[in-house]
């Protein structure tokens, strides 16, 4: 076996039962990673540097090929409602099949660390067929310190072998594509995928699952940082705006996607962006548009130009979840420690589709808990594999696919927090104005960054607001530098009484969906859900 990398004699592959690997790349750095992916053929460089890759077929998350381990030990902890299971019998047949698989290939070792603080972090080891994932996870999570390399002892472990294809009756897979989660064993593989998204997402999950145990609270969410006005925490699916919303050049941010928040402040659970790329502006989003010209970035599905070297940005045509995936760092005023202080405030991101929900509203800490709980947004088309265009979902937490625990676990712990630091609430529509999608149009970023300001630095709490009539929450009647009729969405509308419709349909759906948490919550819960009678 050949091992390329530092100091690490002690240690090798057979730790985790790989036997006759042709060779092994151990924590290579980037420059030694693209000459290998540019050898393979992986990707190709465009003029500036960056290296592009494809993904084939998958183009987004599989959500349907993700499956949990049951076991004794998680049989009656798991929200087995939303997470599907294999046998141990499943996932050790697989972990046989793919060993053996791996016979004879080259293989790429990354050792990393999930969660900045040092108290909570998981310490994880992924191996990777394809050495531009190797990149990819080494760009998204949080290096170790040569210091730390020699004791390095991995607690979860990732393998990622794309090439290989499930067997439904051999894997319970649905498909030649698995993402097998064993939380027992702390491991997760993946087979027949090439999104790298499938490999970050499988840190989340474990975090997800270990961090509770220890009350702080993992987060779907983007954080930032003012100079007076304290952290902010984001929650939001993707495509709602985390990453770009957060990048603000007036405020240090912490980290574009995944947090957990202790009594001790928050942390990011990253040390890197994996940032939506379609369509991305240089003068709306300058600070996240510039990555797309560093060496050390890498590019997902974005359109290259191979004669000349430019990348397209407007071009969808292998997907609208184009991607990419570069150090934390390449963002100007990022943080240097991924770690921050207690909250001061809290934004719901939405996507609405329907166009009936303000650009922001203030909530109250019920309200907050209702709508976490609920998770409304549309899903954004290309997140998940076929989804063409925006429709209306709930996702609870706001990373229902990523939660192994029912939401009300990490619900009472946000509740908890909440009330314990008395942080500010508010819910911000990224989505349609002026009707629903197909009719209305996205909302303008400018009059959100002015809300979101406005917000976070306390002078919209001194604005006249107004209660909604159909979801209770407030709603400013004016706010300096956006126009008054797009705070009320009704006068967006050209069709007043078909609003009311659209309004009492998005009302009627948010009932529904919050039936199955009712016997979770308390009244005062229950009560701030929105008013079915008034939207009647």
């Amino acid at each position: 076996m050949n091992e390329i990398g530092k100091n690490f004699s002690a240690i090798n592959a057979s730790d985790h039962g790989f036997r006759n690997i042709r060779r092994l790349y151990w924590n290579m750095n980037q420059k030694d990673i693209y000459k290998i992916s540019l050898d393979k053929n992986e990707g190709k460089l465009s003029k500036d540097g960056v290296l592009v890759v494809k993904t084939g077929v998958h183009t987004g998350r599989s959500a349907n090929d993700k499956y949990i381990v049951k076991s004794n030990n998680n049989e009656k902890t798991i929200w087995w409602d939303n997470n599907k299971a294999i046998t141990e019998e499943n996932f050790d047949f697989l972990y046989e099949d793919v060993i053996e698989y791996c016979e004879g290939k080259e293989i790429f070792v990354q050792d990393l660390f999930g969660g900045a603080d040092p108290s909570h972090r998981l310490s994880t080891r992924i191996y990777t067929e394809y050495a531009w994932h190797s990149l990819f996870i080494q760009n998204l999570l949080i290096e170790v310190e040569d210091i730390e390399k020699e004791d390095f002892i991995p607690e979860f472990v990732i393998i990622d072998i794309p090439s290989f294809k499930a067997k439904p009756d051999r894997h319970g897979s649905n498909s030649e594509t698995l993402i097998a989660v064993n939380l027992d064993k702390k491991m997760i593989i993946i087979t027949g995928t090439s999104y790298a998204g499938e490999i970050k997402k499988s840190v989340f999950t474990m975090l997800n699952y270990l961090l509770p145990q220890k009350n702080v609270m993992p987060m779907h969410c983007s954080v930032n940082v003012g100079e007076d006005s304290g952290p902010a925490i984001f929650f939001g699916l993707s495509g709602t705006g985390k990453t770009t919303l957060s990048a603000d050049p007036n405020r240090i941010l912490v980290g574009d996607d995944e947090h957990g928040w202790s009594d001790d402040g928050i942390f990011n659970f990253e040390g890197g962006c994996y940032a939506k790329m379609i369509r991305l502006s240089q003068e709306a989003e300058p600070e996240i548009y510039q990555t797309t010209k560093r060496e050390g970035t890498i590019l997902e599905n974005v359109v290259l130009n191979e004669e000349t070297g430019e990348i397209d940005l407007e071009d969808d045509s292998l997907t609208e979840n184009t991607r990419g995936a570069y150090p934390l760092a390449f963002i100007p005023n990022s943080s240097e420690t991924g770690i921050t202080t207690i909250p001061s405030n809290i934004i719901l991101l939405t996507c609405d589709s329907f166009g009936i929900l303000p650009p922001i509203a203030k909530l109250s800490a019920s309200q907050t808990m209702y709508h976490f709980l609920s998770g409304y947004t549309a899903r954004v088309a290309g997140t998940e594999k076929g989804v063409d265009e925006p429709e209306a979902t709930f996702s609870s937490c706001y990373g229902a696919p990523f939660m192994p625990l029912h939401p009300i676990v990490y619900g009472k712990l946000l509740k908890k927090l909440i009330a314990k630091y008395k942080v500010n609430c508010w819910m911000v529509n990224t989505g349609w104005t002026g009707g629903p999608y197909g009719e209305g149009k996205r909302m303008p970023i400018g009059a959100t960054r002015n809300l979101l300001s406005a917000a976070l630095d306390g002078t919209l709490l001194k604005e006249d607001m107004i209660k909604d009539k159909f979801f209770g929450f407030e709603v400013p009647l004016n706010v300096g530098g956006v126009d008054k009729k797009i705070l009320n969405p009704r006068e967006t509308w050209k069709d007043k009484k078909n609003y009311d419709t659209q309004a009492f349909k998005l009302v009627q759906m948010f009932s529904e969906n919050f039936e199955s948490f009712k016997e979770h919550v308390d009244i005062e819960i229950i009560d701030a859900a929105p008013d079915l009678q008034a939207a009647e």
